[in-house]
């Protein structure tokens, strides 16, 4: 089960009718502009300071973030990203919901190297364990152990064998 905080809707209207009542607009705005400039900026270190500095996000040293990946335009500072992982191409890394009647917010966490796939979806609220290897195009719905590949969806979860002199 992802470990979400939910919030219900008030007065009848879907929560993201009126998300400035939740998010400020210029929050929303000062998120966007980065979000957007660090998807296609191409420098690793850059872009890891751009994140921490300019979106709050918690990422370890030498981790690298590909070209075009999505972190959460609302709550980004409700990733953690270990150290030495990579986050393949086009990516979203999700940590808010909005639904009809509620929206759910959640921490993502990604341990230390770790490798995403491209086009990866990682929901709100799920924990992607230390030396984790998630297949491209696989939606994490829940947490995914350390040394675990998970593919697919609904996402499929085998340990990983260990290799030869190990």
């Amino acid at each position: 089960m992802r470990q979400t905080k939910r919030f219900k809707a008030a007065s009848g209207v879907n929560p993201l009718w009126k998300v400035y009542k939740t998010v400020s607009f210029g929050r929303t705005l000062k998120n966007t502009l980065v979000i957007e400039f660090g998807r296609i900026f191409p420098f690793m270190g850059g872009k890891r300071w751009l994140y921490r500095h300019g979106l709050g996000m918690e990422i370890g040293e030498h981790t690298s973030i590909a070209y075009k990946v999505t972190v959460d335009l609302f709550y980004p500072e409700k990733i953690t990203i270990g150290r030495n992982s990579v986050i393949g191409f086009h990516t979203t890394i999700l940590t808010h919901e909005y639904l009809i009647d509620e929206y759910r917010v959640g921490e993502v966490v990604i341990g230390d190297e770790v490798m995403i796939g491209a086009n990866v979806t990682i929901l709100p609220g799920v924990k992607v364990g230390n030396g984790a290897i998630i297949g491209a195009g696989a939606v994490i719905s829940k947490d995914v152990p350390a040394r675990c590949f998970a593919r697919g969806n609904p996402i499929i979860i085998s340990e990983i064998e260990a290799s030869v002199g190990e």
